[in-house]
């Protein structure tokens, strides 16, 4: 069983920045599609950014185009999530999820494997 764990949450203040890593038991395989979602108080779970292990191709939600960065360490096996300007609303548990099912669906029930998660709080 795949393990993924999840870290570099924590406090910052409005317009800070935070490197999350997601870090893999093994390595992944090259088609495993590897995406990071959140879920805000009261909110539901929201998708952020993927990345194709293999081919680095990368997609990103449309609220995050521009503020954030998703790459992977193919020696650490770890994928990093590089967040910038962030805003009170970006509050949240950040977790990384992976799958290798085709077609791609990035959303969290399409996903395989699962962390526990990064709490990230950003103070006004």
């Amino acid at each position: 069983q795949v393990q993924l764990v999840e870290s570099g949450g924590g406090l910052v203040r409005v317009g800070g920045s935070l490197r999350l890593s997601c870090a893999f038991s093994e390595r992944p395989v090259s088609n495993t599609a590897i995406g990071w979602f959140r879920r805000a108080p009261g909110r539901e779970r929201e998708f952020v950014a993927a990345v194709n292990w293999g081919a680095g191709n990368t997609v990103y939600d449309d609220a995050w185009k521009g503020r954030c960065a998703i790459f992977r360490d193919n020696a650490k096996n770890t994928v990093y999530l590089q967040m910038n300007s962030l805003k009170p609303e970006d509050t949240a548990v950040y977790y990384c999820a992976a799958t290798r099912q085709r077609p791609v669906r990035l959303v969290w029930d399409g996903m395989d494997y699962w962390g526990k998660g990064t709490l990230v709080t950003v103070s006004s």
